[in-house]
């Protein structure tokens, strides 16, 4: 597969990058401003910004599927609706897989996960928020898209090949905990784009 990565240089895009490598596909790499550290050989790295749709538009020709990494800047999360839709206006059409946030999920005790402090503390309610927002902004676009919320914690790790998926309820553990490395989340974006399931909205976790 031909595959773009956008936002190929934080967390989660630079995992899916050297994942996506890893198992023979074509990538490229696209950073904003701080390119990709240690680029794998044969990935192609190339500079854009989400928002510009020509610039995007240009990168996506040819690939088979699109992975939209970005994250907005602290105090610049009113942003991720319009990135979004960009990117989807960029892809015209072929497949967007988006990384998201937990927030839109629901909680297993009800409502949904940003209102559920035990999922979402204080401090995170902005960006949750966020990322509820940028799942509407999905789902009032007409593009092919699926978005991916990871669970509440996504953190550098270990790659182990191994998680859960479910739809949209947060998945925790026997211990209350949700999480997952960003090198296993790294794992099941490239299994989707591999194998698509049937699911617009998802998540994973162990």
């Amino acid at each position: 597969m031909k595959i773009a990565v956008v936002g190929a240089s934080g967390m989660a895009g630079s995992r899916v990058v050297a994942e996506a490598a890893s198992r023979g596909h074509h990538v490229t790499a696209v950073f904003r401003s701080t390119p990709p550290k240690s680029p794998h050989p044969g990935v192609e790295v190339v500079r854009g910004d989400a928002t510009d749709v020509d610039r995007m538009s240009a990168v996506f020709a040819g690939v088979d599927a699109v992975v939209g990494a970005t994250r907005p800047r602290p105090g610049a999360e009113d942003t991720v609706a319009a990135t979004v839709t960009a990117l989807l206006d960029a892809a015209a059409g072929t497949r967007v897989l988006v990384v998201g946030g937990a927030g839109p999920l629901r909680s297993p005790l009800g409502g949904l996960v940003i209102d559920d402090p035990l999922f979402v503390p204080a401090a995170w309610r902005t960006i949750a928020s966020a990322s509820t927002t940028q799942l509407q902004a999905c789902e009032a676009h007409t593009g092919d898209w699926v978005y991916l919320s990871p669970p509440a914690l996504l953190e550098p790790g270990v790659r182990t090949g191994a998680y859960r998926r479910g739809t949209t309820t947060i998945l925790a553990a026997a211990d209350g905990s949700s999480r997952i490395s960003a090198e296993d989340l790294a794992v099941a974006i490239v299994d989707e784009l591999e194998n698509p399931g049937q699911d617009r909205h998802f998540t994973v976790g162990y």
